[in-house]
C-alpha cells in the first residue's frame, strides 16, 4: 500500500483519522480543561476567514454587531420555561464568588446572591435588553448579531465538533410582524447555504427541523445539513423562527400602527467553529486536511530548497516572487495571500507540513529553478497534480488555479453526498438493513411526522435530519408505519 502522511486512514478508522488530520495540521489541540480546545494558528485562521466573509454578509443585510456579558441572571433563563428545559443539563453555572484558603486549600467561599449562567445561547438576555430598547413598531425591526464564545458542557467532546466552549456568532432580531421574522429567519438560512457552499465548497440540503429537533421555545428551526465522508451529518447552521415566545416572557412590547401594545416576534440564528470540523471531514484525504481557497489562511507557500552560499540569494529571489503573487485577487475578490518558509528544515519535510495543513498550492524553488525561469507546483487537491509554471506567469496563473481547486473541491464533495444518498428504502426491514451498513449516508424517504414512529427510527441511532426544501423525494406511505408522510432526511450524526 502507498504510505500516507496521515495514520490511520479513512477506510480504516475514520474517527482517529479525523484526530489525526487536525493533529497533523497543527490546528487545535484539547485543553487543559475537560472539554474544552485551544485553537491554534493555522485554525484559528479558517474560522477567521468564515467569519469574515459572514461578517460581510449578515452586515450587509442591515445588522448591527453588539457584545453580551458572558454570564446571564438564572432568573432570566427560568422566564422561558421550554429553552430552561432544553438547555438544563447543558448550563454551566456559578455559584460564587471570591476564593480563600481553608486548610491549605483555595475554596470557593461567598456564595452569589442569584446564579449566573455562563452563555449557552443568548436568547434570554438579548430580550430583556429589547424590552428596554422597542418601544414603537418604529423601532422595528431591530437586527442584532454578535461574535461571541458559548459553554455547553460536552459529555463526549470531539475538537471542533463537540466542545465545551466553542467560537460562533449569534443573530437575534424583533420584528413588528410574523411575516418580517419569518422573512428574516428564511434569509438567514439562504446566507447560511450560501457561505457553505460557495466559500466552504460544501453541499447542504437547506430544510426544516421536526419538533422533536427544534431548538428550545422555537416555533420553526430551519437548518443546512451537510454530509461528511463516513456518511454522517453535520448540523452545519440554524436559524430559528422564535414567535413571541421570547418577547412575551421578556415583555418585548411595542406601540404598534394603530397604537395598542403587541409583543414583538423574534429570531435567532447562529454558525460555530463547528463549520471547521465539517470542512477537515468533508474535504480530507489520507494526507491531511485540504482547505478550499477561499477560507485558507494563506494560499501559497513558496518553500526555498537550499544549500550552503545559495541561500541568501534563494531565499531573496522567493520573497520578490512572493510580493508579486501577493494583493493579486481570485474569486470575488478574495486577496491571494503568498508566504515564504525559510525555515532552517529539509524541504521534504517542510513540503510535507503544508500538505498536512491543506494549504492550497505548495511551490518548491531552488537554484536550478531560478536559472530556467520555471518552479514545480504542488496542487494540494490533488498531490500527485504538478505543474512547471513560468516565474513570470504566476501572478496570473495562480488566480485562475485557485478558482479551479475551489470548484474542484465543491464538485467531489457534491457528488459524495449525492452518491450517499438513497432513496429506495420503503419499510422498517430496508432501514435496520441500510443503517447496519458502514458509510451509511443518508435515506430520503417518507414519514408520518409521528413521535411513535420517530422513536422506531431512533432505535439505530438515526434521527429525522430535516424535511428537505430541495433533493426531497415525493409524498407516499410513512417508512415505518405506512399512513401518508412527507419526503423527510434520515441519517446519523455527529
Amino acid at each position: 500500500m502507498a504510505k500516507t502522511a496521515i495514520t490511520p486512514t479513512r477506510a480504516e478508522d475514520f474517527a482517529a483519522w479525523y484526530q489525526a488530520a487536525v493533529s497533523g495540521a497543527d490546528l487545535a489541540e484539547m485543553a487543559h480543561v475537560r472539554g474544552c480546545m485551544v485553537i491554534k494558528p493555522w485554525g484559528l485562521g479558517i474560522w477567521e476567514a468564515i467569519k469574515a466573509q459572514l461578517n460581510e454578509m449578515i452586515t450587509d443585510r442591515g445588522v448591527e454587531n453588539v457584545y453580551f456579558p458572558l454570564f446571564i441572571p438564572l432568573s432570566y433563563i427560568a422566564k422561558e420555561a421550554e429553552h430552561v428545559a432544553g438547555f438544563a443539563k447543558e448550563m454551566a453555572v456559578v455559584t460564587h464568588h471570591r476564593l480563600e484558603e481553608r486548610d491549605g486549600q483555595l475554596v470557593p467561599a461567598a456564595p452569589l446572591a442569584e446564579p449566573v449562567v455562563v452563555r449557552p445561547t443568548s436568547e434570554t438576555v438579548i430580550a430583556e435588553s429589547m424590552r428596554n430598547w422597542i418601544d414603537s413598531y418604529r423601532d422595528l425591526p431591530m437586527l442584532l448579531n454578535q461574535w461571541a464564545n458559548v459553554v455547553r458542557w460536552e459529555m463526549r467532546p470531539r475538537v471542533f465538533l463537540r466542545t465545551t466552549e466553542f467560537l460562533w456568532q449569534e443573530g437575534h432580531t424583533a420584528h413588528e410582524t410574523a411575516e418580517s421574522a419569518l422573512e428574516d429567519t428564511h434569509a438567514m438560512h439562504r446566507v447560511y447555504t450560501e457561505l457553505v457552499r460557495d466559500w466552504l465548497a460544501i453541499p447542504v440540503i437547506p430544510g426544516e427541523k421536526p419538533a422533536s429537533e427544534r431548538f428550545p421555545g422555537a416555533e420553526n428551526t430551519y437548518t443546512i445539513e451537510a454530509m461528511m465522508q463516513d456518511g454522517k451529518a453535520v448540523q452545519a447552521g440554524t436559524s430559528h423562527f422564535l414567535g413571541q415566545n421570547f418577547a412575551k416572557s421578556a415583555d418585548i412590547q411595542f406601540s404598534s400602527r394603530d397604537g395598542a401594545r403587541e409583543f414583538a416576534y423574534t429570531t435567532s440564528w447562529g454558525v460555530s467553529t463547528r463549520l471547521v470540523g465539517a470542512l477537515i471531514m468533508v474535504h480530507g484525504d489520507d494526507d491531511g486536511i485540504r482547505v478550499p481557497p477561499r477560507v485558507a489562511p494563506q494560499h501559497v507557500v513558496i518553500s526555498p530548497i537550499v544549500r550552503g552560499e545559495d541561500g541568501a540569494e534563494v531565499i531573496d529571489a522567493c520573497r520578490k516572487i512572493a510580493a508579486t503573487i501577493d494583493g493579486t485577487t481570485f474569486g470575488p475578490g478574495v486577496r491571494v495571500r503568498a508566504k515564504v518558509d525559510a525555515r532552517d528544515k529539509r524541504g521534504a519535510d517542510k513540503k510535507w507540513d503544508w500538505i498536512k495543513k491543506g494549504i492550497p498550492l505548495i511551490i518548491e524553488i531552488g537554484p536550478r529553478d531560478l536559472e530556467s525561469g520555471e518552479v514545480m507546483v504542488i496542487h494540494r487537491d490533488d498531490i500527485n497534480d504538478k505543474v512547471k509554471v513560468p516565474i513570470g506567469d504566476l501572478a496570473s496563473w495562480i488566480p485562475v488555479e485557485l478558482d479551479r481547486i475551489q470548484a474542484a473541491l465543491l464538485a467531489q464533495a457534491t457528488a459524495n453526498l449525492e452518491a450517499g444518498i438513497t432513496y429506495d428504502v420503503t419499510d422498517v426491514a430496508g432501514l435496520e438493513a441500510h443503517f447496519a451498513q458502514p458509510n451509511a449516508g443518508f435515506v430520503i424517504a417518507p414519514w408520518c411526522d409521528s413521535t411513535t414512529c420517530e422513536d422506531v427510527i431512533g432505535k439505530w441511532s438515526v434521527t429525522v435530519r430535516c424535511i428537505p426544501h430541495e433533493r426531497g423525494g415525493e409524498p407516499g406511505p410513512c417508512v415505518v408505519c405506512g399512513e401518508p408522510g412527507e419526503s423527510v432526511v434520515l441519517g446519523r450524526s455527529y
